[in-house]
């Protein structure tokens, strides 16, 4: 029940960025999958050995193991997965991807932009995945990247930048709503200078957007490490991931316009008709 409880808060936080967003939760057509949830353990230890619970997103449903809650079975499998970040939300944000990938994307006009910047995602997953545990990442990934596992295949990769988009849009709002700015005084630079006053979930241009996040994270990770912690968010951004993160925020702006539009015309049709 604990573990369970941890679970639940953290879903909350992926559910209050997905409205923020305007995003979907049902199915917006008799195609569409629903978004819904598994918290699934093993029952005994032969389970764990025969039936692993494996956390993962297949047609909306989110499969996560109950023992991600637990911080010290977590920290063994970050360890062991070679893995910067491994978090309860980041499993949410991350699986959250893959449904957003089959709702916003698979059958839309975005396609061949999504495909030019994050690959063939055609290329055979049970493969690539093979490959990628028994080859290790891509050479120089971090050039192309936003984590080691995002080299492993396009879905994997539109899945890590999708968790990184709102790993950093509501991180930016959390700073809005305390007022924090980011004025160093060991450098003029004005790059490791923000006032956080944007409301991300709202703003249109993602550069501004990664403006603010890069002074933030600086400073962020600065105060971890004078605590004896590792870096608050351990990822450097190169300019292509920052170019898909502006195409992911260009998606989701488009969709919640789409959403505003849809939801207004009823009322400018009664308008028109003297309603």
């Amino acid at each position: 029940m604990a573990l369970w409880t941890k679970i639940e808060s953290e879903k909350r936080r992926l559910i209050y960025s997905l409205l923020s967003l305007s995003l979907p939760l049902t199915p917006q057509s008799e195609d569409a999958p629903e978004l819904a949830f598994d918290f699934l353990a093993e029952s005994t230890s032969t389970d764990v050995e025969v039936n692993p619970v494996l956390t993962g997103h297949a047609n909306g449903l989110i499969t996560l193991n109950i023992n991600e809650a637990d911080s010290a079975y977590r920290e063994k499998m970050r360890e062991q997965m070679a893995e910067p970040y491994r978090t309860l939300l980041g499993h949410f944000r991350h699986e959250s991807g893959h449904y957003y990938w089959d709702v916003l994307v698979r059958d839309s006009d975005w396609l061949e932009e999504v495909r030019n910047l994050f690959g063939d995602d055609t290329l055979d997953y049970s493969v690539s995945l093979k490959a990628y545990y028994e080859n290790g990442p891509a050479e120089n990934w971090q050039l192309s990247y936003v984590s080691a596992y995002a080299s492993s295949h396009p879905w994997e990769d539109w899945a890590e930048t999708w968790a990184h988009y709102l790993h950093i849009v509501d991180t930016l709002e959390t700073a809005r709503d305390f007022g924090l700015q980011v004025h160093p005084r060991l450098t003029d630079s004005e790059e490791l200078q923000a006032e956080v006053e944007l409301n991300p979930y709202r703003t249109k241009n993602f550069r501004d957007i990664i403006d603010n996040w890069l002074p933030l994270t600086y400073a962020l990770n600065s105060l971890n490490r004078s605590m004896g912690h590792e870096h608050a968010y351990p990822f450097v951004l190169s300019e292509l991931v920052i170019q898909k993160m502006d195409l992911i925020h260009r998606i989701v702006q488009k969709n919640m316009h789409r959403i505003k539009s849809t939801k207004a015309a009823p009322a400018a049709e009664s308008a028109s008709l003297g309603l």
